[in-house]
C-alpha cells in the first residue's frame, strides 16, 4: 500500500484515469475478473443466503443513509463556524454519498465477510443514492434538484457486478475445481486490485492538484476530519453490528458496506447537482481525500479480520 502511494508520487500522470497505462480500464477489467471468480466460488444456496438477510441490509442502508446524515445535523453549525462554506459542504456532500462498490466487495472479500450481501448492499446503495442524494442535498445545503438517469446507473451496475457474477455462476461446473486447485492465485486477485484502486486514486488525487490547490493549514484539518469521520462511523458500525449479534462474516460486510463512500459516482454526481457553482472544486476536496483514506484504513482492517476470522 505505501510503495503504491509513494510510486503514485512520481508517476501520477501514467497511473491517472485516461494516462499512458488507462487504470481505470484496467481496474474496472480486474474488479470484473473478481466478480467473475466470485460468481465461480458461490454455491447458488450461499447467494441466497446473501440476500435474504434483511436485517443486515436495514442495517447497512441505515448506516449510509441515516448515521452519517446525521453527523451533518450534529456537526454542521459548528463546522461553518470554522472553516469555509463551500469546504464543509463538501463534508455534508459526503455525509449523504451512497456507498461504493468496488472496493467494498473487495475488502468484504479479503475480510472473509459475507461477499453476496456485500454486492447485494452496494448496489442497493447506489440505487438508493440516486434519488435520496440530491434529497439530503436539497434538504440541508439548499441546492435545487438533478435529474440522473437512473437506467443508466443500474445498467452500469450490471455491467460491472451481476454479468460477471452471472458469467461465473454459469461456469462453475466447468472451472470450480480449477479454480480451486489454483486457489492460492485466485485469493490474492482482490488484494492486487486493491492495489490497482489505491495507485489510480492516489495518481487521480495528485494529477488533479488537490495537494497544492488549498493552504496547508486547510488540506490538514481536511485530512484530519476525514480520518476522524472514518475512524467515528467504521467503528460505531463495528460496535452496532456486534451489539445486533451479527456473526462475524456480516460484520464484516456491515463495515465495509456502511463506512465506504463513492468517489466514482460521487463526482459526476455533483457536477450536476452543483452546475455552475464556482466552488465545485473545494465541495470535491473532501471526497476526494476520503476515498484513498478509506481504502488505505479498510484494507489494514480487511487484514485484520481475516487473520481473525483464520
Amino acid at each position: 500500500m505505501v510503495l503504491a502511494i509513494a510510486l503514485a508520487i512520481v508517476t501520477a500522470d501514467i497511473g491517472k484515469t485516461n494516462g499512458f497505462l488507462y487504470l481505470d480500464k484496467l481496474t474496472g477489467v480486474s474488479v470484473a475478473l473478481v466478480f467473475f471468480l466470485h460468481g465461480l466460488g458461490l454455491s447458488p444456496s450461499a447467494i441466497k443466503a446473501g440476500i435474504s438477510n434483511w436485517r443486515r441490509h436495514t442495517y447497512i442502508q441505515a448506516a449510509t443513509f441515516i448515521a452519517y446524515p446525521i453527523l451533518w445535523l450534529i456537526f454542521g453549525d459548528l463546522l461553518l463556524a470554522y472553516m469555509p462554506a463551500a469546504l464543509v459542504f463538501g463534508f455534508c456532500y459526503i455525509f449523504v454519498l451512497p456507498s461504493t462498490i468496488s472496493s467494498s466487495v473487495a475488502m468484504t472479500s479479503v475480510g472473509k465477510g459475507n461477499v453476496p450481501g456485500a454486492i447485494f448492499n452496494t448496489s442497493l446503495s447506489s440505487i438508493l443514492g440516486i434519488f435520496i442524494t440530491p434529497f439530503l442535498i436539497h434538504l440541508f445545503m439548499g441546492f435545487k434538484g438533478v435529474e440522473l438517469d437512473l437506467m443508466a446507473s443500474i445498467i452500469s451496475i450490471a455491467k460491472l457486478l451481476f454479468v460477471p457474477l452471472i458469467i461465473g455462476q454459469l461456469a462453475r461446473p466447468l472451472l470450480y475445481t480449477f479454480a480451486q486447485k489454483h486457489k492460492t492465485i485466485v485469493n490474492k486477485i482482490d488484494k492486487y486490485v486493491i492495489l490497482l484502486i489505491v495507485y489510480n486514486a492516489f495518481c487521480n488525487s495528485i494529477a488533479d492538484g488537490i495537494w497544492t490547490s488549498f493552504s496547508i493549514q486547510m488540506l490538514v484539518t481536511s485530512i484530519v476530519l476525514c480520518f476522524i469521520t472514518l475512524l467515528l462511523m467504521v467503528h460505531l458500525i463495528q460496535w452496532g453490528a456486534r451489539r445486533c449479534r451479527f456473526e462475524l462474516a456480516d460484520e464484516v460486510t456491515s463495515v465495509f458496506c456502511g463506512s465506504k463512500k463513492t468517489l466514482a459516482a460521487g463526482i459526476p454526481m455533483a457536477t450536476a447537482i452543483f452546475d455552475g457553482n464556482t466552488d465545485l472544486g473545494m465541495i470535491l476536496l473532501p471526497i476526494m481525500l476520503y476515498h484513498p483514506i478509506q481504502i488505505f484504513y479498510c484494507a489494514i482492517l480487511a487484514n485484520r479480520y481475516a487473520t481473525q476470522k483464520g
